[in-house]
């Protein structure tokens, strides 16, 4: 399998060079070349099955060139040996035909850590294999940054830095990055918002003297490999509800869109998807593009939800590049005009997209109202993203097919936002339950490149 620039002017690469990799030096982001189909009986045949069978079968032919067969599995077996759920993704019912599907047991209780805790795993075996070490750099707005932390703390092989918006991530998100105390892993929060942090990202990626130096390398949503993870679970799900032989459809609160881009892959790998329902909340781009109103950057303003404040949403590029017939050099345009403020979609793009996917926006208060209703209704206490995407789904619900709302996060990592709507506090599980009593290390720092570049530069391998 060979792996293409969305902006057409990389060179192709293997799995394992697109991973180690990141972002493509056109600065686009990396697709397979050809996305690989699953018949209906190979899709029906994964009912049943551990979830690590499913996610083998699922990936495999996107790695098939990089890994050997039971180092592969042998890797995925590692990945998910630490969750917290046998089942890995189980999936509860709220209503008639609404289903939430739970991704936050893994060891940073969110949905994040089924792409990380795979991800350090190849990383470590791709690197010991080549007799290398690399510096991955991470933008986060709270979940992305202790999920890669976490995956990629003490390997003898990785230096990793996560910038994260200063006061604009929960405490227990920020916990999570900060109390770590193996020295190859650093938290440093930015003066400004996670735009500006993903900004930040990209511009190092496109400093090819400070690339190159320091050995860069993403696990943002922009790396492939976190797409493709991701798509394991729409399949597991779907087929737990009838799949191939009964459509079903997802709500996914996003706000990068690389999550529910994970389900446009899966659809086009042939599972009988009916709708992705974007849900976002009042930081909404995503839903007013797919309205009709362009992509257009506005104010990225804070809330209760703060893991979709996002004004840039990185793997739309993807869904774009689909929509504009795998025109690269269109892609290319209109990233630049994406840097002056924003763009318009052409009618048959937005045709294309609007194939796919359906959208939704939920106020602070509507999301708040919804964590209480679903406690009160369904027994289910839910983190804000969460409640988000429940809104949207109720929104969008057919009686003649299933919806599955993607649950991105345990609502103990929102406990103030979580407590104010419902009444009650959600505890911690017991093995993080000394989270508030550890001992923090970050580093505050301006959002200017050349001071981040800097330090990057004096603490590697420190």
């Amino acid at each position: 399998m060979k792996y293409i620039s969305t902006r057409g002017q990389a060179p192709e690469l293997t799995f394992e060079e697109a991973m180690l990799t990141g972002l493509a030096r056109d600065g686009g982001l990396y697709l397979p070349a050809e996305i690989p189909v699953m018949s209906q009986d190979e899709i029906a045949a994964l009912a049943g099955l551990s979830y690590e069978e499913i996610a083998f079968r699922v990936m495999w032919p996107y790695v098939s060139g990089s890994f050997a067969e039971d180092e592969f599995k042998a890797i995925i077996a590692r990945a998910y040996e630490g969750f917290g759920h046998d089942a890995r993704a189980p999936l509860k019912q709220l209503n008639e035909n609404h289903f939430l599907l739970e991704l936050f047991h893994g060891p940073t209780l969110a949905f994040k850590d089924f792409a990380m805790q795979l991800i350090g795993q190849l990383f470590q075996v791709a690197l010991k294999r080549r007799g290398d070490r690399v510096t991955i750099v991470g933008a986060t707005s709270g979940d992305t940054g202790s999920a890669a932390i976490e995956a990629f703390r003490g390997l003898d092989a990785v230096d990793v830095f996560i910038l994260f918006p200063h006061g604009r991530v929960s405490e227990v998100q920020r916990r999570q990055m900060t109390t770590p105390a193996d020295s190859n892993v650093h938290a440093l929060a930015v003066d400004g918002d996670f735009d500006d942090c993903q900004a930040a990202l990209k511009d190092m990626f496109n400093d090819f003297e400070f690339r190159d130096g320091v050995k860069l390398a993403g696990v943002n949503s922009i790396n492939f490999a976190r797409v493709l993870a991701q798509i394991v679970y729409y399949f597991s799900a779907a087929v737990s509800l009838g799949a191939p032989h009964r459509k079903v459809s997802f709500t996914v609160p996003t706000g990068n869109f690389g999550d529910i881009f994970a389900g446009y892959l899966a659809k086009r790998m042939g599972l009988p998807i009916d709708r992705l329902v974007v849900a976002t909340n009042q930081n909404d781009i995503l839903h007013r593009c797919l309205s009709g109103e362009g992509y257009f950057k506005g104010e990225t303003i804070p809330s209760i939800s703060p893991s979709m404040d996002i004004q840039v949403s990185s793997n739309f590029e993807r869904a774009l590049y689909y929509a504009y017939n795998e025109d690269g050099g269109a892609i290319a345009q209109l990233m630049d005009e994406l840097k002056q403020g924003g763009f318009n979609i052409s009618q048959g793009a937005m045709e294309a997209l609007r194939e796919n996917f359906d959208s939704g926006r939920v106020s602070e208060e509507e999301t708040l109202a919804t964590i209480k209703s679903t406690l009160v209704h369904s027994a289910e206490l839910v983190c804000p993203h969460t409640a988000v995407g429940i809104k949207v789904a109720e929104e969008h619900r057919a009686a003649n097919v299933p919806i599955i709302t993607l649950a991105t996060a345990h609502p103990a990592k929102f406990p103030a936002a979580v407590e104010k709507a419902s009444g009650e506090h959600p505890p911690l599980p017991s093995r993080m339950s000394d989270l508030y009593e550890r001992p923090e290390r970050v580093t505050r720092i301006a959002n200017d490149l050349g001071a981040l570049e800097d330090h990057i530069k004096r603490h590697i391998a420190e």
